[in-house]
């Protein structure tokens, strides 16, 4: 048996979608029944049997903080895909990213040890990679270096280091760094924000850009790894290094619309950093802008995904046609 966490977000959700039509025995965890019907969704957009591949899932309502709650689960669990997770980027949610990125995987980790899983797969980020060095594309070998890192960063560097605990246990662990992941039936968070912003022509020009990678992409090389006999190594997800702007232009031209002009220069975006945080402090609005966010903007990032290229059967898609493909979904959702 597969158990699956975070099996109602983006990545989860896709994951369940393939193994569910290779006929996998598996189970998710899901929160609550709102989140159950966004995977629903999204198994409709890519199949007319959404019904029949949804009901093939075991699922399971359970918190990965409550490690007590979730030991009934992993009775006949044999694999484990850890994609659950929380996302922010607010430095007054550190707490809370601590405790459900750091705390959530070291109870999955001391489960999959207890009840002798057999693999491991921990879906982590870029952003756990901390910052490279000027002019060198950083690799799975980069020292960690937490200058600019976002609190989400952090909590997700974290996280890691309780996954390679569990190495040091006798459990067998792969790990995943995927870069930005796009990917349809999610528009209200993510990636599909950025594609919800482009739509409604309220994107703007960033200077500067990151790693991108498709949701597509980031399933096959999960499952390549846990079909594989690698074990205990860890894989940055990049298809293509992009400006932010390349990206945004992009979008809109799938997506029918005139692409974004404003332009926003490292002086303006230092400047609205600041009134951010004035907003947060004052009005208790949620932060957008953070001034390592705007750090880490001014010295940009390139990844070097060559190691991924070593997966059994990976290899990376079309971008373009990803992205075009999310726009299609994107179109046919908001018409």
């Amino acid at each position: 048996m597969i158990l699956v966490t975070g099996g109602t977000g983006l990545i989860g959700s896709h994951l369940l979608y393939q193994l569910c039509l290779q006929d996998k025995p598996v189970k998710a965890t899901y929160r609550t029944k709102a989140s159950l019907e966004k995977c629903r969704q999204l198994l409709e957009l890519y199949s007319k049997d959404a019904r029949i591949l949804f009901n093939k899932i075991q699922w399971v309502k359970a918190d990965i903080i409550d490690i007590e709650a979730l030991q009934i689960h992993f009775d006949d669990v044999t694999e484990v895909y850890h994609s659950a997770a929380l996302i922010s980027f607010d430095p007054r949610d550190f707490s809370e990213l601590m405790k459900t990125n750091q705390e959530g995987t070291a109870n999955m980790v001391n489960l999959s040890v207890r009840n002798k899983v057999k693999k491991f797969c921990y879906v982590s980020s870029i952003a756990a990679l901390g910052q490279g060095k000027p002019n060198t594309p950083l690799d799975e070998e980069t020292e960690w270096n937490p200058q600019y890192a976002t609190v989400y960063g952090i909590s997700k560097f974290e996280a890691e280091l309780e996954v390679w605990r569990g190495t040091q246990e006798g459990l067998n662990v792969v790990v995943v760094n995927p870069g930005i992941v796009l990917g349809p039936g999610f528009w209200h968070s993510g990636s599909g924000l950025l594609f919800k912003l482009v739509a409604k022509q309220k994107a703007a020009l960033l200077p500067s850009g990151t790693g991108f990678t498709s949701v597509n992409e980031v399933v096959d090389s999960m499952m390549g790894l846990m079909e594989s006999t690698i074990v205990n190594e860890r894989y940055i997800l990049v298809n293509q290094n992009l400006s932010y702007a390349t990206f945004l232009k992009k979008a809109a031209e799938y997506l029918g619309v005139a692409p974004p002009k404003k332009k926003l220069s490292t002086k303006l975006l230092d400047i609205l950093w600041r009134l951010d945080w004035v907003n947060a402090n004052l009005f208790g609005k949620a932060r957008k802008l953070t001034k390592n966010m705007v750090r880490g903007m001014q010295h940009p990032t390139e990844y070097d995904a060559k190691k991924s290229l070593e997966i059994p059967g990976f290899a990376y898609r079309n971008l373009e046609e990803e992205i075009k493909l999310c726009c299609e979904f994107y179109r046919q959702a908001h018409p």
